[in-house]
This record gives structure tokens, sequence and C-alpha cells, in this order.
């Protein structure tokens, strides 16, 4: 059967506020179970909530690098549905009027640029979490409330992906995106990025969307992309049998590499939602937008052209530097300090990033200007390539300026004839066969012959 398949992703984020979007409570992750929870969160009678103006700043800020059309006014709305980790029995959300409509995500598939449109982002509260004694005898299950009343955005995208490539390539290059923005950390095995994706399949050419299910909640993306593809190849096998693909939730079971029913959805849910009462609309003004708008830092596919484009970079060298802000950051700040572009991004790839494997750049003493200033020595010869690579892995854990460092150890590169001289004419002397292959033709030994000198000068 020739198909093709039709995928729409839901992506959930956690905002990177200190307390939870009605409440004064914690967000930090880690605290013992419901240690942060207050009567608000919790839903207790009589409590009212109060939108926290942080989580506003930082949802408008993700919808504007979305290329959104932002709302100037958003209504918060009551999604009613009981569940165990919804103390409430009700969800404070957005429904018809969200913060944001119709931008669009730019990501590259197989080498082409493809754009994915995104249909709405919409705030609202993160919900508990069930916790299960799976296996245990006299298994009980649990819910913790640490995460119930978290600010989150949706990002909601048209069906516009078409492979689960595409479908891990557009959450990445999202959370990407997020976390340039300083609005999320990207953090999925916390549960700060989570993703549910609608994946439905028909006949290749046709314009008729299949029956969509939905893959709930997850938190990878090996798993995204593992998910789409069994639940394209169950939804196929079932057709191809004779049968009828049900519109269902199901959730991915990693250990398996399953997808497996949840709840049936055969009809949409009727969530009853209704204006939320105890919260006002939430009004935008042009100014607090226009604000907002020219406080954007560049975005990752932008600078990644400028490096290309201005700098000099091959694509490959500047999808690897932008690839993480920070690193980006370290980058400009040390071309800042020399302007040999190409010579930091190779220090900084083929070095830096296997020294620190993956930690934090700021745990490491070598700042940014500092090894700008240790390529400039290399440049303008101070000392060799063989140098520069012993004295940065100390740089890296003492921090002293490089220029120091070889006045202190007395690493500068030798380059008066006079000095070289007697090195020579002792390697020569030791290498009187070698020599005589040189002097046979055997051009390639002088490679030989240069590595014993620069053994013997230390590398100088």
């Amino acid at each position: 059967m020739n198909v093709e398949v039709v995928i729409g992703l839901e992506v959930h984020a956690q905002l990177r506020t200190a307390s939870k979007l009605f409440c004064g409570c914690s967000t930090a992750f880690g605290a013992a179970p419901n240690a942060q929870t207050c009567e608000i969160c919790l839903g207790m009678p009589g409590s009212l909530p109060a939108l926290n103006a942080q989580a506003v700043r930082l949802a408008v800020r993700a919808s504007q690098g979305l290329g959104c059309e932002m709302a100037s006014r958003a209504q918060w709305a009551r999604k009613n549905y009981f569940y165990p980790d919804l103390p409430k029995g009700y969800q404070i959300t957005q429904d018809i009027h969200p913060i944001a409509l119709k931008g669009s995500l730019e990501i590259v598939v197989d080498g082409q640029p493809q754009r994915v449109r995104i249909t709405r982002v919409h705030m609202e509260e993160d919900a508990g979490k069930n916790v299960h004694d799976d296996g245990v005898p006299g298994a009980r299950s649990y819910v913790d409330f640490n995460r119930g009343g978290t600010a989150l955005i949706e990002i909601v995208s048209e069906p516009d992906l078409r492979s689960s490539a595409a479908a891990a390539t557009y959450l990445k290059t999202l959370r990407q995106m997020l976390r340039y923005l300083d609005v999320c950390d990207g953090n999925m095995e916390e549960g700060s990025l989570r993703c549910d994706a609608n994946v439905s399949i028909r006949e290749a050419g046709s314009t008729t969307l299949g029956t969509r299910v939905e893959l709930k909640n997850i938190n990878s993306f090996r798993f995204v992309q593992a998910a789409i593809d069994y639940e394209v190849e169950r939804q196929t096998q079932v057709l191809a049998s004779g049968g009828k693909v049900e519109q269902q939730t199901r959730t991915y079971d990693s250990q398996a590499k399953t997808t497996r029913a949840m709840r049936s959805k055969e009809e949409a849910h009727d969530y009853r939602y209704f204006p939320e009462p105890d919260l006002p609309d939430l009004l935008l003004t042009d100014a607090f937008l226009a604000q907002s708008l020219a406080s954007l830092p560049e975005l990752p596919q932008a600078k990644q052209r400028r490096y290309v484009a201005q700098l000099g970079l091959s694509d490959y060298d500047a999808k690897v530097l932008i690839e993480d802000a920070e690193v980006a950051q370290y980058f400009e700040a040390a071309v800042a300090a020399h302007p040999n572009a190409k010579a930091v991004a190779n220090w900084i790839i083929n070095e830096l990033l296997r020294e620190i494997k993956g930690r934090p750049l700021d745990q490491i003493k070598l700042r940014a200007p500092q090894l700008g200033e240790l390529v400039a020595l290399i440049d303008v010869g101070d000392i060799s390539g063989k140098v520069a690579k012993d004295l940065f892995a100390e740089l890296l854990n003492s921090g002293e300026a490089p220029r120091a460092a070889v006045a202190r150890l007395g690493l500068a590169q030798v380059s008066d004839a006079s000095a070289l001289a007697p090195l020579v004419s002792s390697v020569l002397a030791a290498n009187a066969e070698s020599v005589a292959k040189y002097r046979a033709g055997r051009t390639d030994i002088l490679g030989f012959l240069v590595g014993l000198i620069m053994k013997q000068s230390g590398g100088k």
C-alpha cells in the first residue's frame, strides 16, 4: 500500500519562571513530592489565582520568535475534565482567544528547507504527575502535585510534517529556538518539554486526511521518531488487512517499542470550555509587544547564515557552533578578541567541545578572549601549533593568560637561525642513514627529520 504520512505536533514547553502560573510556589525540579504546593495550585475552595507577569513575558517572547500574530486581548478559560492529577477538576488555559496565532518555523529536512506552519500558541497551567508502584507487591498509585500549576505554553503545528525524521527535526529546531530565547530550558528528561504527535496516513496523492491517532507525552527526540514509525506501520497494516483505523489516544512504550491504546476518541472530547471567572482578560498593548520584539536575540538560523556569509565558515562548522547558544556566544567573544573566525571555530569544534564533553562552558577557566589570544599567538608565529595544543590543555584548568603562560614556561617559538643550527646539525649527524636516503631522492624523509628537530626543541 502506497501511503503518505501526515503529522502534526503539539509541544508543551515549561516557561522559565521561578514560581507557578497563578501562585508563588516554587518550580524548582527535584523537590520532595507535594512539597511545592499551596491552596491555590491544589484548588482549595475560596482560593483565587494571581497571574505571573514573567510567564506572560516569556510566552509573548516565544510567540514572537515564531513570527506569530499577537493578540491584543487573550482570554483565560476553564477546560473541564476529571483526572487524579487535576485537583480542581478543570485546567486554566486559553481556548478561543489564545495569546498568538499563525506563526511558522523553518526546518531543514534532507538538506532542503521546509516551512512548518504554527496554528496557535496558548498559555496554560500544568497538571500534577501520577506515580505508580509498578511491579511492587501491593502496588499503589500516588499523585505528586509539585508540577501542578506550572506555567506552560502549548505550541500547535499544522499537519505539515511528512515523516518521523521531519517531526524529530522540527522538535529539535523548536527546542533550540526556545533555549536561545531563554524561554524554556528544554530539558526533556525532567519534563520541561513534552510532545504529543497526531499521526494519520492516507493514500499517496489524496488530499483527504486520514483518521488521526494522538500519541501522548513523548519526552525524547528518539522516542518521537520511534513512536511515529511504529504507529505508521501499525496503521498501514490495519488498512492493508481491510480494517479501519480508530481515532484513539495512545502512549509509547519505550521498553516494548510499541504504542498502546489509552482511550478511544470516537468523538471529540467535550471539555465544556467557558471563560475563567476569576481572571480578567489579558491585554497586551502595542508598546509592550514592540518592546518585547525589540529585545529578541538573533535566532539560530539567522546566526548560522551570518557565520557563513560574513565570517566565511562552512555550513557544517556554522551549524555546530550555533547548536548551543552558550557555545555561539563563546565563539563570538573569541572572534572579537582575534578576528580569525575559521581558526577560532576549528579550536572550539575540534578541541574545546571534545574536552568539555557537554559540560557547561562556565565550568572551564579558559575564557573566550583567552582562546582568541591563543589563536593570535599561533597566527603571528610566537608559538607552534604543537605547543598551542599542550598549552590549551593547561589553560583549560588554570585560566592563565596565554601570553603570560608562554613567557612563564619558556614556550615561545624559536625562529633564530643561529639558535636552530646546532639542533639541525645534531639531528643530521645522529641520522646519517636517513640523510643519505634523502640525498638519494627520498624526499619524504624530510618530514621525519623535521619531526626529530621539533622534538629536540620541545616543540619550539
